[in-house]
């Protein structure tokens, strides 16, 4: 079984002949310049973007491809027909989730708030207690749209900081859904990106919102129309937003969403963690072990995937 791997040292370590590697397999190692030639029946996609990933695609003899990030957006459209593909959501879903929670927390407890002050040297604590906007998550009505293992992860979570989680997956009734929006203090966007999402959260359904409830979106940022949601936001509809992902992406610096007082924004970075690409590697070896005894890996993307 010929693969070709990310050019990267912690990938190179699968060629060892002890535990550590995957034996019988021969690895090809490729780079954003370079693509080898020849046949392959595997391809393991890290930042693999443009025309390499288009070269990657393309190897003669492919079989399967394994993306390691949970969304596949970008490799799916482009995949030979007859060529299975493989995400590795779970090598992302607790440092995702870890992320959310931090993002609710942080937003309660105003630290953006406090971070600007820092910022102008002034110390803000003037406000009476009623009047400082801090709050806890205890009681906070968590709609988790996405109910995926991300969302459970998140559950989880919040579980000792008192919060009503509720999930919304793609079988759930539209007026359930509805329901559940029209109540939520937090709605968290875990969706993936696909034609029945894009857009998904638009001025009716920003309008449909209980006022000053919060959004988080760790999703893609094509969930939300960016120009109702900054709408919304001027409006006071909703109290704030917390986004690692934005629509368009990267962020233009003069794009009005930096000057939102009350949004939060990381530059889709929710899964990283500094151990990722060992990890990664880890997890490809697993999965490359499993198909060498003959098993079905996870994370095998079948048509019509839902959340």
């Amino acid at each position: 079984m010929r693969v070709l791997l990310p050019d990267l040292p912690e990938f190179h370590a699968l060629t060892r002949s002890d535990e550590h590697g995957v034996p019988g397999a021969d690895f090809a190692f490729y780079s954003a310049d370079h693509v080898p030639a020849g046949e392959a029946q595997g391809a393991v996609l890290w930042l693999a973007r443009g025309e390499t990933r288009e070269k990657l695609l393309q190897t003669p003899g492919l079989q399967w491809v394994l993306t390691l990030t949970a969304g596949i957006d970008h490799v799916q459209p482009h995949l030979p027909e007859g060529v299975a593909l493989y995400n590795a959501s779970r090598l992302h879903d607790r440092a995702v989730a870890v992320h959310v929670v931090a993002g609710m927390l942080a937003a309660m407890r105003g630290l953006h708030r406090f971070r600007d002050a820092q910022h102008e040297g002034r110390w803000a604590s003037s406000r009476l207690p009623s009047e400082s906007g801090l709050h806890t998550l205890d009681g906070q009505r968590v709609v988790l749209w996405g109910y995926g293992h991300i969302g459970h992860i998140v559950e989880d979570l919040l579980a000792p900081f008192g919060a009503q989680v509720s999930g919304v997956r793609s079988k759930t009734p539209d007026t359930e859904r509805d329901a559940l929006l029209a109540g939520a203090d937090w709605v968290v966007l875990l969706l993936p990106s696909t034609p029945q999402t894009r857009g998904i959260v638009n001025a009716d359904v920003l309008g449909r919102l209980k006022p000053g409830a919060w959004l988080s979106n760790q999703g893609r940022g094509n969930l939300i129309v960016t120009g109702d949601l900054l709408a919304a936001l001027n409006s006071g509809q909703l109290g704030g937003a917390v986004l690692d992902v934005t629509d368009p992406e990267p962020l233009p610096p003069e794009h009005p969403l930096w000057r939102q007082p009350n949004v939060l924004i990381t530059p889709h970075i929710a899964s990283t963690t500094t151990d990722l690409v060992q990890r990664g590697a880890g997890l490809t070896r697993d999965f490359l072990l499993t198909l060498q005894q003959g098993q079905e890996p996870q994370g095998r993307v079948t048509t019509g995937q839902t959340y």
